[in-house]
């Protein structure tokens, strides 16, 4: 593959993100390293002050451990609240649920609603279907308490970034599948959903070289499957995008960035998801690449934050 240079297409306000987080080149010895210093962001005293947040462990899948969850609700809130399911990034083999709590505490303060974040197991160590199982579980465990934890049950949706929203994207599948639950919607932030992306005969000559690499892909794939990504019998539970029928999902906000690896497959999809008959709202921005929210006084994050919160508000009105 060729090198690709795609810095002179960089939001000029995103560059020193790039000084701050360098692209590292993943593999099993330097896994170590990467998960015990995972991406935390400061805590402001204002959302803990206006949030109220819980650490618990539910039920997991039959024969598996117990599944850690991170439940935050506005403070004095009696009334039964919307949900949002939240699913953490890091490839599939890196970040927790703890680490989210900086952006989770305003999100459930400023929506009014409930966010419930799950800790599933990483890869390789837990391969497919360990993660997308334990999320189920945690899932169905909140529908079953939902009346425990001021949550209506008819205002339940899913969001995650990168692997999160692949596993989002992935749960939304299982959901419509088994049938015991309802998703009033799924929110992915540039969602890593295609194995095939490592394989591809034309890659893009602009995504991809910054934070998230071709190479760290088929790492993330591969310590996933427990083989090559791209082979034929991968489940779309394990990549949203293996799957056949996209009928019956429910409505769909996708964001990504123009430099972002995932953006050819998270088009693709948007462009299926349409072609099924699902609500689906598109956004793609200018200079950006994979976590370029992470900037978050940069005008593009801020502008990325402000139609993703707004289409929380109008997904969880239900």
């Amino acid at each position: 593959m060729a090198k690709i240079d795609s810095r002179h297409l960089v939001d000029p306000e995103l560059l020193p993100l790039l000084e701050a987080f360098p692209t590292v080149e993943l593999s099993l010895d330097f896994l170590p390293t990467m998960r015990s210093r995972p991406a935390r962001f400061a805590v402001d005293e204002k959302d803990v002050a206006r949030t109220e947040m819980t650490v618990r462990t539910v039920p997991g899948p039959e024969g598996a451990p117990e599944v850690p969850v991170f439940i935050y609700r506005p403070k004095g809130a009696a009334e039964p609240l919307p949900c949002i399911f939240h699913i953490h990034g890091g490839g599939y083999v890196g970040g927790d649920a703890a680490g989210q709590e900086a952006a989770h505490r305003p999100l459930a303060a400023d929506l009014h609603c409930v966010v419930f974040s799950v800790n599933y197991r990483l890869a390789p160590e837990t391969r497919f279907p360990g993660a997308i199982e334990d999320c189920y579980a945690a899932l169905g465990w909140l529908f079953t308490h939902a009346a425990e934890l001021g949550v209506d049950p008819a205002r339940v949706g899913i969001m995650g970034e990168s692997a999160g929203g692949g596993l989002a994207a992935s749960l939304a599948l299982l959901v419509r599948d088994r049938g015991e639950h309802k998703l009033t919607f799924q929110h992915l932030i540039y969602p890593m959903i295609d194995d095939r992306t490592c394989i591809t005969a034309t890659p893009h000559p602009y995504v991809g070289e910054f934070i998230w690499t071709p190479h760290n892909n088929r790492f993330g794939w591969s310590c996933l499957l427990g083989a090559e990504p791209g082979g034929s019998d991968v489940s779309p539970y394990a990549a949203a995008a293996r799957a056949e029928d996209l009928t019956g999902l429910p409505p769909t906000f996708i964001s990504t960035g123009s430099l972002d690896l995932f953006l050819e497959e998270n088009l693709e999809y948007a462009r299926r998801l349409l072609r099924a008959g699902v609500p689906t709202e598109l956004h793609v921005y200018p200079g950006g690449f994979h976590a370029f929210n992470w900037a978050t006084t940069s005008a593009i994050a801020r502008t990325a934050k402000r139609d993703a919160q707004d289409a929380l508000k109008r997904a969880l009105k239900g």
